[in-house]
Formats: structure tokens, sequence, C-alpha cells
């Protein structure tokens, strides 16, 4: 009988360990704010600087950033401050003023000039 209970506690830890594995190819979706294509570049390389970011894309028109990302090298929150250090605001993270005042003229996506700029092309 004993040996029964422990094979059972045994088994009943393995899954309770193999439920909370993280998943290597997570797929993420985060809004980051930019206006253009040198935006595109910059918010992409940032995410695939991080490790483990596999694949990112970031849409021009709905400022949606597609990541797949292998969780346990990383997490969203790191993903969101390496965009923010380049400049760009995500939801959870805004960019520092050092970081956004570094950006190109024509990538100031907090002003409302340039947003309309963009949006003429």
């Amino acid at each position: 009988m004993r040996k029964i209970a422990v094979v059972l506690v045994i088994l009943l830890i393995s899954v309770s360990v193999s439920a909370q594995k993280k998943n290597k190819n997570a797929k993420v979706s985060l809004d980051v704010d930019g206006v253009c294509m040198m935006c595109k570049g910059r918010i992409e390389k940032a995410a695939l600087n991080c490790k483990g970011v596999k694949y990112a894309q970031w849409n021009v028109n709905t400022h949606e950033l597609k990541l797949i990302v292998d969780e346990r090298k990383t997490d969203v929150k790191t993903i969101q401050q390496s965009i923010a250090n380049v400049g760009h605001d995500t939801k959870a993270v805004k960019a520092p003023i050092a970081a956004y005042n570094d950006l190109h003229g024509c990538c100031k996506y907090r002003s409302e000039e340039i947003k309309e700029d963009h949006k003429k092309e």
C-alpha cells in the first residue's frame, strides 16, 4: 500500500510540473506606437534582439507587433522594455524621453502633426 501511495505522489508531482512548462513557441501580440517604415525596422530589431524572440513583425497601419517567443528564455515585459529603450511606447511601458527624442524627426509618433503627415502618404 505504501508503494502505491509513493507512486501516486510522484505521478502527481510530475503532472503538475509538466503543466507549468513554458511554451517555446508562444504567439504574442503587442500594440506598439510608431508611424513609418523606419519605425518598423527599429521596433522589429529591438524585439528580435531579445533572447528568445524568434519572429517579429510590426504592422504600420494597425501598430500590432506579432511575435513568436520562447517563454523559457524571455517574457513580455522584457520585450516591451527593449522596445521602449529604442523610443517606442507600448501600452504597458512608455519610452524614456531621451530615447524618444533620439528618434528621427519623421518618427515622432507623439506629435499629431507627424501622424497627419504620415496619413497623407
